[in-house]
């Protein structure tokens, strides 16, 4: 993995690991904003549900399953993915490719949860706060979601990721899991779930992770009320291999990677071995889920020996299509650009 942050523990997954469906656990981005908290003790581990409901429920993790389980493949990608590639710079995390995984999540529905706990009808918004611990002034990690969101049926209180109990850098004992959306939204280590009147007002709703409602240039102030919430993740491929700077033989090389559309579904691929002045169809992998990303892959027999630019492009089918260049914004969210990467063939 690679580090980002030793202070918070943020860690990326390298590139050409994004070659498996199922990402396996060891190689799962990790993504804290504060301090992750001291491993917890499951058999002690509380849950409250409160707020705008008319029956407050306190859960234990055995609780939790006795309830009914559902499973979701997921694609989870940090909004600040790709950040390292805008231009100009922005700050934060520079993350680069490796900030998004697909895995299986398991657990009861929150719908379920909320439906013990019945939400009142003034209930619009449900918040999750975790575990994990902001240090001096840092504000806490607190996330919300609209409540039909929380009510998808997809919508899971997560316990296992890929047949196993979370770990401890993926939120152990329960996380939200909120397939399709930006990864702040699936809150880890979760220990309360408040429904409230409104959307949170707190620093990771706002100013954090939201977007201009129009296109803002480097230098411009951005007015926090004339912006959006983060919800789903843009159309977006990567190439897991050959990585940049490969030096190839002068013979067939297969390009591989993988693409995602948040809540839509990936309808093609395309690649380009020259730039992008022409493109040809990949091929998808079989394995395909909603909100689980698609493997591609491509053939290519170079004509002969030089520098090449290999990009890839995904389309989804809601006609969203990668395009060359990102929309620039102040925090580098949702980085979604046409993928490139220069390899010499010998």
């Amino acid at each position: 993995m690679v580090v980002r942050s030793f202070r918070f523990i943020d860690l990326e997954m390298p590139g050409e690991f994004a070659n498996s469906w199922i990402t396996p656990v060891s190689h799962f981005y990790v993504r804290n904003h504060v301090f992750q908290p001291a491993p917890v003790n499951g058999r002690e581990w509380k849950l409250a549900v409160q707020g705008e409901v008319q029956r407050p429920l306190v859960l234990s993790l055995s609780d939790l399953a006795r309830l009914n389980g559902h499973s979701v493949t997921n694609t989870l990608e940090c909004a600040g993915n790709g950040r390292a590639f805008q231009n100009p710079k922005v700050a934060g995390i520079q993350w680069q490719r490796g900030a998004v995984g697909t895995a299986r999540f398991s657990g009861p529905r929150l719908g379920q949860i909320l439906e013990r706990a019945g939400v009142k009808s003034t209930g619009k918004h449900v918040m999750f706060r975790g575990l994990d611990q902001a240090p001096g002034k840092v504000p806490p990690f607190i996330r919300s979601i609209p409540i039909e969101k929380a009510l998808d049926p997809d919508t899971l209180l997560a316990t296992h990721m890929n047949g196993a109990p979370l770990s401890d850098y993926h939120g152990f004992p329960a996380r939200a899991l909120v397939p399709g959306w930006v990864g702040a939204a699936s809150v880890k280590w979760v220990s309360e779930i408040r429904v409230l009147e409104k959307e949170f007002d707190g620093n990771f709703m706002k100013p954090g992770y939201r977007l201009p409602n129009r296109p803002v240039q480097p230098g411009d102030v951005v007015n926090p009320e004339d912006t959006h919430a983060l919800t789903t993740l843009s159309v977006k491929s990567i190439i897991a291999a050959p990585g940049e700077g490969a030096r190839l033989n002068l013979s067939p090389v297969r390009i591989c990677g993988a693409a995602w559309a948040g809540e839509a579904d990936v309808r093609k691929v395309e690649i380009s071995t020259d730039g992008g002045r022409s493109w040809a169809l990949a091929m998808l992998g079989k394995d395909q889920e909603h909100y689980a990303w698609r493997l591609w892959s491509y053939d290519w027999m170079p004509k002969e020996a030089g520098e090449y630019v290999i990009c890839s492009r995904a389309s989804d089918d809601q006609g969203r299509v990668q395009p060359e260049i990102a929309v620039w914004n102040p925090s580098g969210y949702l980085y979604n650009a046409v993928d490139r990467v220069k390899v010499h063939v010998i």
